[in-house]
């Protein structure tokens, strides 16, 4: 019969054991406190998808008013930074250079054409194809400052204007699309699955280094005792880095967080189930400091970062890669992160999570459990 009382001090012994393990080893404080600042500033400020001013270069081949017109309204346009030249051949060294990301050419016959035909005129657009979606910037840009340019024209000469549909999109969660919004939150679950499977990929391989496991299998010590006290210091570890992170991204980088405090939490716990889960079995199954780390990074890392849709959309990736993705914890946490900072309680989308994470806590720890065994092989 277990006694319970007897157990519960064992518990609170080891996990004080833990606590004097992390407070003296430096590498702890780093990954849970220093190491989120550090990303979290990463991906904040050096991953930008936002469409930002695009270095165009624009040849003027004809002298008309019209043309020098619609130069100057190239030149201002906040979204533009525009290189005049008279050169066709300088054009293609910049553009080959990367000093320009596309060129427009305003032809001879401009202004004739004009004339012949108030809403239409050649216009030739060369973009760098070597980036798909800055070419379809430089294209889009081009063609939102000449259908300006033409109804100001046509307001100028009172001259009426087929406006072509205008399509105004409307952002429900994101009103301002802003790609931070959207990045830092997801950063926010890469960085608690480097953290959860870094703390905990090194402990037991530490016990085991330094002999220190053999003496704790010779105690009445249980393999849930164990495990508990290898999780519980380390959860608190990441709960407190993830309210690190809550706040660098309100007061830092003004992301808005529209949900629950509680709910965070919550989910937070549901994914640290799952990453330091697996940071155990990789360090029970390994036993090596070294190769645990390693295997931690590539096993939650970089799925994390490719398959949680954190930066690539998961509907536009081949079936089979979809399938996989159902298998990455990270999945589910970037979309509970996501939804509630950017809409806060979306009941059907936080339900779908939930289960996930749940199942995924339960599958780590549950394989970490079987692969504790108490005796020495």
């Amino acid at each position: 019969m277990i006694d319970r009382h007897a157990s519960f001090h064992r518990l609170v012994a080891l996990c004080r054991k833990e606590t004097f393990q992390i407070t003296r080893d430096p590498s702890s404080i780093i990954i849970a406190f220093i190491l989120p600042i550090v990303l979290l500033m990463i991906f904040g400020y050096g991953v930008n998808l936002d469409a930002a001013r695009v270095r165009v270069g624009v040849l003027v081949s004809d002298s008309s008013a019209e043309a020098t017109s619609f130069a100057r309204t190239l030149a201002a346009s906040p979204y533009l930074e525009t290189r005049f030249t008279g050169d066709r051949e300088e054009l293609d060294r910049w553009l080959d250079a990367g000093a320009i990301r596309g060129f427009a050419v305003i032809p001879s016959n401009f202004g004739v054409r004009l004339q012949s035909f108030p809403s239409s005129a050649p216009l030739e657009v060369v973009t760098d194809g070597a980036e798909p979606n800055t070419a379809n910037f430089v294209a889009s840009y081009l063609k939102a400052a000449w259908q300006s340019w033409l109804l100001q024209r046509a307001q100028d000469h009172a001259m009426t204007v087929t406006q072509p549909i205008t399509v105004i999109p409307r952002y429900l969660f994101n009103p301002a699309a802003v790609s931070r919004n959207f990045i830092v939150p997801g950063s926010i679950a890469i960085i608690m699955t480097i953290i959860g499977a870094l703390l905990t990929s090194l402990v037991v391989a530490r016990e085991w280094e330094r002999g220190t496991m053999e003496a704790l299998l010779s105690t009445p010590v249980t393999r849930s005792e164990l495990l508990l006290s290898k999780v519980l210091p380390y959860y608190v570890l990441g709960i407190a880095s993830m309210l690190l992170c809550l706040a660098i991204s309100i007061r830092v980088f003004h992301v808005p967080f529209r949900g629950s405090l509680l709910l965070l939490i919550l989910y937070t716990t549901l994914f640290l189930g799952s990453s330091l889960g697996l940071g155990l079995l990789l360090s029970t199954v390994t036993r090596n400091q070294f190769n645990a780390a390693q295997a931690a990074l590539n096993a939650a890392f970089l799925p994390a970062t490719m398959l949680s849709g954190f930066v690539y959309e998961i509907s536009s990736m081949p079936l089979p890669i979809q399938a996989v993705t159902y298998l990455i914890p990270a999945r589910y946490f970037v979309s509970a992160l996501q939804t509630l900072f950017q809409a806060g309680f979306v009941g059907h989308v936080l339900l779908e999570d939930f289960i996930f994470l749940v199942l995924s806590a339960v599958l780590f720890l549950g394989l970490t459990a079987l692969r504790t065994a108490r005796r020495l092989d």
